[in-house]
């Protein structure tokens, strides 16, 4: 029996919707579940476990010190000698510590300028309290600045290359700033409480 044409033509619409779904759902979906699970740790540290953070832009070299006292959680020792913004530290700390890489890429030392690490925007140092280093150059971004190429504890492989990984651009977002950002703001500056004066005590007459 000879199909109407415009029946045919549903036909065949629905048999190319159904392969789109087939192949967008279900084996699209198992890719992504296999990119979301080959997503790797850039760092295994815990946030207690840094002591110090050397951070080196374009525009500003900070050094920061955890304060062995509570309030505030981290001092800048330099360039000025200060409190330090918890919060803004805190947020680059958040992204050390769980921050995730789902794509990388083996080239040879000569090739890491393709990707902006010969001359890198930021330089991240650092010092865990156990005295172990660690380090993260960020490069400059890929086309749609969907993630920025890094380099992490960068060491020469057996065959001579460097591994380049993609990270979040939440990085450069975090530490290019102004000194000013990484202090701490002056309305937060604790406060001592003032002693209070003891009321006095009324004596009795006599």
């Amino acid at each position: 029996m000879k199909l109407p044409k415009t029946t045919l033509i549903l036909v065949l619409l629905a048999l190319g919707l159904g392969g789109f779904v087939y192949f967008y759902e279900i084996q699209g979906a198992t890719q992504r579940e296999e990119a979301k699970e080959n997503k790797q740790q850039i760092f295994s540290f815990a946030e207690d476990d840094v002591q110090a953070l050397t951070i080196k832009t374009a525009k500003l070299t900070l050094n920061l010190e955890r304060n062995p006292q509570p309030n505030p959680k981290w001092l800048i020792k330099s360039p000025v000698s200060e409190p330090a913004n918890d919060a803004i530290v805190s947020y680059l700390m958040d992204l050390l510590v769980k921050g995730k890489s789902d794509r990388s890429v083996s080239v040879t030392p000569n090739q890491i300028g393709e990707f902006g690490l010969d001359q890198p925007q930021v330089t991240i140092d650092i010092k865990l309290k156990n005295q172990t280093t660690h380090q993260i150059i960020l490069g400059k971004p890929n086309f749609n600045r969907s993630f920025i190429y890094a380099l992490v504890d960068p060491t020469t492989a057996t065959n001579g290359n460097l591994n380049v990984l993609s990270v979040s651009t939440d990085f450069e977002n975090a530490v290019n700033r102004e000194l000013a950002e990484w202090k701490q703001p002056a309305n937060q500056v604790e406060q001592l409480p003032t002693p209070s004066t003891p009321e006095a005590t009324p004596t009795k007459s006599q």
